[in-house]
């Protein structure tokens, strides 16, 4: 019901104010000895940091960086992989009260300019050599910028790209001068901590961003404290300590959501292995990791990958393969089923599920997936097969969690019932508002945006659409500023259809236009991989075509018209796509196509391919397959 203010259900965990980030690592320290908190990635393995070498060398950057001449309240920037240096740099500024500033890497020059610029940073760490040669050039046009310290200095590091007001230092040389700063380390350091009030700033993330200039979202210690406790402590069956849960780590700690779970796992002694997605297929078989932060991107790919290895078998293999995915198909976590569809799961199980399991390692108890919207098909199918896909959803302005599916209160579909502490209520117009301690406290030299977004009772307007269901769980239909309006009036959520479609191993990408226009089309970016695969099964000479050549097979186009079918139905009428092309190209960061957390860039998309989008309403016979632009056009 629009207006109504839905609240977490009991029991389904426990609110935690009032506390520092530093707190979290000084509580785990005093409650769990675990000698392989962190491990970094060297080579093919992994090299541990205790727990409480962790908190010995953040306090001795702490102090370190302070002798430097900062002061509390500078800020200090951060271009760095997501490691344990990361965690190092960051929680060294938290103790002695500096406000960190993570830079997305995937950022272009000019945008790691302006947000070191625009956030006034006077220090800048970065993870190597390779980092400080990404940055250097810049450093003569960042006067504020004093200090730069390379985490991993591998053999060394080259001062001379830097200019004269720049003090260079390696994270080694930190720790040393804070060790020789002081003579009572503890002391200094029980002061600092005294210091740090549960509201102060603890960092400034800039997000990426459609349009614009990225904004400055101010968080404070507990914004995050607070989001990531209380989110833990509605995970029931969360083991803590060094023989509890082992957590992987391959998502960006320049985004709050990784952020958030990393003082989670802090706040619970867990051993954390971090890698880089790349190395996700050689890593999950090591760690064999019990829980893992994901985005749903990856669980498609894991499904498409399923799909792929189905089709590529012959004879007994595939006929057990096909049926499997069938019956996991069939599964439904909110009705389980018959006695008889329980046998032939067990069956499945048996036979396949557990190879599936196996690919992840073999022990996974959940992934908590968010970032965007995860295709109930894929919760079930892996439901069904042991695997637990936990929904949430946020943002960086929330710190990040609003709503998210516990364990035993997981329904497919939706992110989830709201967190603990958090209230959520629908607009009139179906905007999705939030309010309590997980606000941020605004954006950083942007008094107007803040307003825009942010009013007087506390209320923050996400800019997401979304409708509470019956039992109280937050399904998101699309983002306000997405919504378009055809020609007819007719107002269209392109989302549905887009993430319909995108959950489809056949398609990496898809975008749904029609603005002003008498009807939806689509640009639909084919999985190439994926795309050959199937050829290949229909007898079509696949790996001797371009895909340019291969778009353009009959039989190719059909299997695109059957999904895009699909993906409109249950849908009004004239919010189904009526004529699509395919499009032989790949949306990525690089390309200024994708935000670095993955979001389309739609005024960027129409700019590209316009060509494309004017060939979908020009004037054509409904039954017909043309060339533009090398892309398929159905019409």
């Amino acid at each position: 019901m629009a207006g109504s203010i839905h609240t977490a259900p009991p029991n389904t965990g426990t609110v935690v104010r009032g506390k520092t980030l530093p707190e979290t690592l000084y509580a785990a320290c005093d409650q769990y000895d675990n000698p392989q908190a962190f491990n970094q990635p060297t080579g093919g393995d992994w090299t541990p940091l205790s727990l409480d070498s962790f908190r010995e060398q953040s306090e001795e950057i702490a102090l370190g960086l302070l002798d430097l001449g900062l002061e509390r309240g500078d800020h200090v920037a951060l271009l760095m992989e997501s490691d344990t240096y990361f965690c190092l740099a960051d929680m060294g500024c938290l103790i002695a009260g500096l406000i960190d500033v993570p830079i997305y890497l995937s950022h272009a020059p000019e945008q790691i300019q302006y947000v070191i610029e625009h956030s006034e940073s006077k220090a800048l760490f970065v993870s190597n050599p390779d980092r400080l040669e990404q940055v250097a050039h810049l450093l003569p046009d960042l006067p504020a910028v004093h200090t730069v310290v390379v985490a991993e200095p591998e053999g060394g590091v080259d001062a001379s790209d830097v200019p004269d007001h720049v003090e260079l230092l390696t994270l080694d040389a930190v720790r040393a001068r804070g060790r020789a700063a002081t003579t009572d380390q503890e002391g200094d350091i029980a002061a600092l901590r005294e210091q740090i009030d549960p509201l102060d700033l603890a960092t400034i993330i800039y997000t990426s961003g459609t349009t614009g200039q990225p904004k400055g979202v101010m968080l404070s210690h507990e914004n995050i404290s607070f989001n990531a406790l209380t989110a833990f402590s509605g995970l029931t069956d969360y083991e803590p300590g060094a023989d509890g849960e082992v957590a992987l780590s391959f998502l960006p700690l320049t985004h709050i959501f990784a952020r958030a779970l990393h003082y989670g796992f802090v706040a619970q002694g867990t051993s954390v292995y971090f890698t880089h997605p790349d190395n996700l297929v050689e890593a999950l078989p090591k760690v064999r990791p019990t829980v893992f932060a994901s985005v749903p991107r990856l669980l498609e790919k894991v499904y498409a990958g399923i799909q792929k290895k189905i089709m590529g078998m012959t004879g007994l293999q595939k006929t057990i393969g096909t049926w499997s995915l069938g019956v996991a198909r069939q599964y439904d976590m909110q009705n389980p089923g018959s006695i008889a569809y329980a046998l032939k799961r067990t069956v499945a199980d048996t036979l396949v599920f557990s190879k599936w399991r196996e690919a992840l390692g073999g022990r996974l108890k959940y992934a908590v997936v968010g970032g965007a919207a995860l295709n109930a098909e894929l919760t079930n199918v892996f439901g069904a097969a042991g695997i637990t896909a936990l929904q949430g959803y946020g943002l960086t302005e929330t710190s990040p969690v609003i709503a998210f599916n516990r364990p035993e209160r997981n329904k497919p579909g939706t992110v989830g019932e709201p967190l603990p502490g958090v209230e959520v209520r629908i607009a009139d117009d179906g905007e999705i508002l939030t309010r309590g301690p997980h606000v941020m406290a605004g954006y950083y030299k942007a008094e107007d945006k803040t307003r825009e977004v942010l009013d007087e009772a506390g209320w923050f307007y996400t800019g997401d659409v979304g409708e509470f269901d019956e039992d109280g769980f937050l399904r998101i239909t699309d983002r306000k500023k997405d919504l378009f309006k055809l020609s007819t009036g007719k107002y269209v959520m392109p989302q549905p259809i887009e993430n319909a479609l995108g959950a489809e191993p056949l398609v990496e990408q898809a975008v749904v236009v029609g603005e002003s226009e008498k009807f939806c089309a689509a640009l639909i970016f084919p999985n190439e991989e994926q795309l050959r695969a199937r050829a290949a099964a229909m007898g079509l000479d696949a790996e001797g075509m371009t895909l340019q050549a291969l778009i353009q097979e009959p039989a190719v186009v059909d299997l695109y018209q059957e999904l895009v079918d699909q993906a409109g139905e249950g849908m009004d009428h004239w919010s189904t796509v009526k004529r699509f092309a395919l499009v032989p190209a790949a949306l990525t960061v690089e390309s200024g196509l994708l935000t670095p957390t993955m979001k389309v860039k739609r005024p960027k998309i129409r700019e590209q391919f316009a060509s494309q989008i004017k060939a979908l309403y020009s004037e054509a016979d409904d039954d017909t397959a043309r060339r533009e632009d090398d892309s398929i056009i159905v019409a």
